[in-house]
């Protein structure tokens, strides 16, 4: 069955609220997500890939924000190690729901314990994969530092995080350059002016994005020995942290 169409901030309203992932966002996140990030398809398919890579036996593989799951089954169709596990944390209860109707449907054999948590609630232990995508942009940047540093001592030698976000620049012609670019790729993706406007509007204060220097700056502290951009679309990248 096809996701249900995002519509909604199709109506006028002289207040769109806070943006929160409650029921009727889980409903048409599918669609909301492939309309709204650019690259967000590759970049989880590509998630699924780098675990695969770096996945090591009897460890533990994280989506930290694991929304309806996208990422978790990525990674569990493409490793290859029958005693890993996966562990899925979000902070919504409906995105939950619908992510473990997700994994029900899905045969393969890699065990999924879905979390209901906050980040800065969840221990990192044992991990060979840890997965951000689309998840620090909205903690608090207060918060972010012991986060990231949890993630790293959680961590292997030798196992990654992949941190997927919004991204800000440093120069505001570039910056402005890319706010523009990302609102006519959602134009062309059907949404309206008004849907734009809207959903800006209940986004701010909520999505803070930072720059690439700020995130490779913040792996680099936590210990990280390297940080740096796989993949990136407009105001979109996603970064590869090793340990």
């Amino acid at each position: 069955m096809p996701p249900k169409r995002d519509n909604l901030y199709s109506n006028p309203v002289a207040d769109p609220g806070v943006f929160t992932f409650d029921d009727k966002v889980a409903r048409v996140f599918p669609d909301m997500i492939k309309r709204s990030v650019p690259g967000y398809t590759t970049i989880v398919a590509m998630t699924g890939l780098l675990a695969a890579r770096y996945a090591t036996s009897a460890s533990r593989l994280y989506d930290l924000g694991c929304s309806l799951g996208a990422s978790t089954l990525s990674m569990r169709q493409n490793v290859h190690h029958a005693d890993c596990h996966i562990v899925g944390v979000d902070n919504s209860p409906d995105m939950l729901e619908r992510c473990r109707a997700v994994m029900d449907t899905d045969s393969h054999d890699i065990p999924v314990d879905l979390v209901c948590a906050d980040l800065q609630d969840i221990a990192i232990e044992n991990a060979s994969v840890v997965v951000l995508n689309f998840t620090l942009q909205f903690v608090p940047i207060e918060q972010r530092d012991s986060i990231i540093q949890r993630i790293f001592d959680g961590l292997q030698p030798g196992g990654i995080l992949v941190l997927s976000e919004k991204v800000s620049f440093e120069d505001p012609h570039l910056d402005a350059l890319n706010i523009e670019l990302h609102e006519q790729f959602k134009l062309a993706n059907g949404y309206s002016e008004l849907e734009v406007a809207q959903k800006r509007t209940a986004l701010e204060n909520v999505l803070l994005p930072e720059t690439l220097a700020a995130h490779r700056l913040r792996a680099q502290k936590a210990g990280f020995t390297s940080c740096d951009v796989w993949f990136q679309c407009f105001n979109f990248a996603s970064l590869v942290a090793l340990k």
